[in-house]
């Protein structure tokens, strides 16, 4: 058996976001002409390819053994300037500077699983935008024929073949509590060597509480943003009914 993975490198292995986000943001920061700022930066797969770029941005991140593989990464790329990354809560950090662009990509706003922590989270971004920035972030549309078939179930979210033959696999076991709008998701990260037998497995959990359209628009203008552009894809279809994706541009009041 090969090396020992953590829940960091699976999730790196894994998480490919949704498609076309990276693009869309780095073009976002392009536009911004100034200093940006990533909320739950994570392994760093949307922050170091701005810092690639020469773009100034800074990512905010809980977790530590996330931030140590942003910083693996960083290094084996070759950054040695225009990028820092801070071990921080959403909820409640002071950088003591402002930014162009603020952005909090895949879906990292839904891990604030009460409104007082959401309110906080704006509060914070608010402060931190320069006259004139953006805020930009996506979350999952919740639709009810979702909530039904994964209720309590497990759902294969994708397979990665390694470069040794392995793979893995990503499952999902979802429970909800639709009165407080909660998702507990069960994450297990399987293993297999090339002949299918099962090597490895590492289980993690994590709560997320699902927004819908409306409330994310009442939740923003509440805390002095005004949405001034809505996306229903990372191509930038307009959103409509059918998309599964919520992307918004705001700006402070």
């Amino acid at each position: 058996m090969g090396n020992m993975y953590q829940w960091a490198d699976y999730y790196d292995l894994t998480q490919r976001g949704v498609p076309g986000d990276v693009e869309f943001y780095l073009e976002q920061a392009r536009q911004a002409g100034g200093k940006v700022l990533e909320l739950g930066c994570g392994t760093g797969r949307i922050t170091i390819p701005m810092a690639q770029e020469g773009i100034e941005a800074t990512g905010i991140d809980l977790s530590t053994e996330m931030l140590a593989k942003a910083e693996q990464k960083a290094k084996e790329q070759g950054i040695t300037s225009g990028l820092k990354l801070l071990q921080g809560d959403m909820r409640s950090f002071d950088l003591g500077e402002t930014f162009s662009l603020i952005m909090i990509p895949f879906r990292s706003f839904l891990h604030l699983l009460h409104i007082a922590e959401q309110m906080k989270a704006l509060t914070c971004i608010r402060k931190h935008l320069a006259p004139g920035g953006n805020f930009v972030m996506n979350v999952f549309v919740p639709k009810i024929n979702h909530f039904y078939e994964e209720n309590e179930k497990m759902s294969l979210r994708g397979t990665h073949r390694l470069p040794s033959g392995e793979e893995v696999a990503m499952w999902d076991y979802t429970r909800y509590d639709h009165f407080q709008q909660l998702s507990e998701v069960t994450r297990t990260y399987e293993r297999s060597d090339a002949q299918g037998l099962v090597t490895e497995r590492v289980t993690g959990r994590f709560n997320l509480r699902y927004i819908f359209p409306a409330e994310l628009h009442h939740l923003l203008r509440l805390n002095g943003f005004k949405i001034t552009q809505r996306y229903g894809s990372f191509a930038k279809a307009p959103f409509d009914a059918s998309s599964s994706e919520l992307i918004i541009i705001a700006e402070a009041l």
